[in-house]
């Protein structure tokens, strides 16, 4: 099956679905307060012509892609990567400045069709997406899945390669088998705070001793501070650029 990609401003009708299709995401990851702002409804509707959808042949959701203009993009990768991109892109919005680069922010697979090839029809999609909207850059503050099994600096582990040259990381290596060259990491890409009440609901762990802890699905231990009722988690992704070339 190949998917059929669409605009979700060309299918408004779509935005439920969309929201309502299921993703592998651990629980933790939809309590970034970022996100809550980016995935409104105002912004998914603002920012529609950017948020692709992919359709499998009985017409449903299969697929999505998110991303984000922005404005005043100098070639300067941020640290705070995936939040900096939806700050920089709400901001420049609101000041109604003219974006001169799109940052991917997510890109999601129904869990029944992972693993067919379709994260790279979506690059694919999204690059070609920018590219008609008359951008010349798409970067990505890309989370390496393969990095929650691998405990070592973001650092040293985005630049693993294999015998032939690609990234160890599955995601890395789609982004750059679809042309993507990775800049630097980004270290506190994704910052999710919470109450230790909080963590134990999102996670079913205890959270009742103050020093880092391992959490399935996440990328770095997250910070738990019992004596102040708190813990934080800071991911570091890497920021992918990829260059889009013109149709010919």
């Amino acid at each position: 099956m190949v998917l059929h990609v669409v605009r979700l401003s060309d299918r408004p009708e779509l935005l439920e679905p969309l929201e309502a299709m299921e993703t592998s995401w651990p629980e933790f990851m939809f309590h970034d307060p970022m996100a809550d702002i980016y995935f409104s409804r105002a912004s998914l509707q603002a920012f529609s012509d950017y948020i692709l959808v992919g359709l499998d042949d009985d017409d449903a959701v299969a697929a999505k892609g998110y991303s984000i203009p922005i404005a005043g993009w100098d070639d300067d990768f941020p640290d705070d990567g995936w939040d900096g991109a939806v700050v920089r892109g709400l901001l420049g919005r609101l000041a109604g400045r003219t974006p001169n680069v799109v940052s991917a922010i997510e890109i999601s697979i129904r869990p029944d069709l992972q693993g067919r090839g379709h994260s790279r029809e979506m690059v694919e999609a999204m690059i070609a997406n920018t590219r008609d909207l008359g951008f010349d850059e798409l970067v990505a503050p890309v989370r390496p899945s393969g990095k929650t099994d691998v405990h070592e600096p973001m650092e040293r582990y985005a630049r693993r390669t294999r015998d032939d040259g690609l990234p160890v990381d599955p995601w890395l290596r789609i982004h750059v088998r679809a042309g993507g060259t990775i800049e630097k990491v980004a270290a506190r890409s994704m910052v999710i705070p919470g109450t230790l009440d909080e963590w134990r609901h999102r996670t079913g762990l205890p959270f009742d001793t103050s020093g880092p802890v391992e959490v399935p699905g996440a990328l770095a231990p997250v910070l738990c501070d019992v004596e102040h009722g708190t813990a934080v988690y800071v991911e570091p992704n890497v920021w992918v650029r990829h260059r889009v070339h013109p149709r010919v």
